[in-house]
């Protein structure tokens, strides 16, 4: 049985958020299968969906808002739980508070393709090259700062929350590795089928 830590990327936050939470539930003895969602052939194949999305104009990418719409059924019987990535900790002064306010609307968004057990907003890197020059004079206007924000205590706490229904658990065979994550990494163990 396995659980599908799915992810849609645009500068690679998502992805390492995705890929600690799928090492975290391998700890914990689940099987774990890491990898985007543009990659996923057959979304049934998993028994409960961790997915995440960076976050671009106060939405999911269009990649990860369309595996919601095609797996739209597959979704609504098994444990969904969803994470937002953003930059709501490199906001400062009064613009501090929207970071709640785009959790809400991605949030409501999201409500409407899927029944989540959870939803979770994280903040990510942000730095100068991934935005535009207007962008970068927006967010300099503001006081904002580029920088690293992923706050990997929470994410390992809020990881740590994650258990699907009884039943799912399985106990690592001896000689497996239950985590296969996205593209080669070498220093990740790798599930094979």
């Amino acid at each position: 049985m396995t659980v599908l830590v799915g992810y849609a990327t645009a500068h690679g936050s998502t992805r390492s958020i995705a890929e600690r939470i799928g090492t975290l539930l391998a700890e914990r003895g689940f099987q774990v299968d890491v990898r985007s969602m543009a990659e996923v052939e057959d979304a049934g194949a998993y028994e409960a969906f961790v997915l995440g999305s960076a976050i671009h104009d106060r939405a999911w990418l269009p990649e990860a808002v369309d595996f919601l719409e095609r797996e739209r059924d597959t979704l609504a019987g098994r444990p969904v739980w969803l994470f937002s990535v953003g930059m709501p900790a490199a906001l400062r002064g009064p613009w501090r508070n929207f970071g709640a306010k785009e959790k809400g609307l991605v949030q409501d968004e999201l409500q409407e393709l899927v029944t989540a057990r959870d939803h979770r907003l994280f903040s990510g890197v942000f730095r100068r090259e991934h935005t535009s020059l207007v962008g970068h004079l927006l967010f300099r206007a503001m006081g904002s700062r580029y920088g690293d924000y992923r706050d990997w205590a929470r994410i390992d706490a809020w990881a740590s929350t994650i258990e699907p229904r009884p039943g799912l658990r399985e106990r690592s065979r001896p000689g497996t590795r239950p985590v296969r994550p996205a593209g080669d990494r070498p220093q990740r163990p790798i599930t094979r089928r």
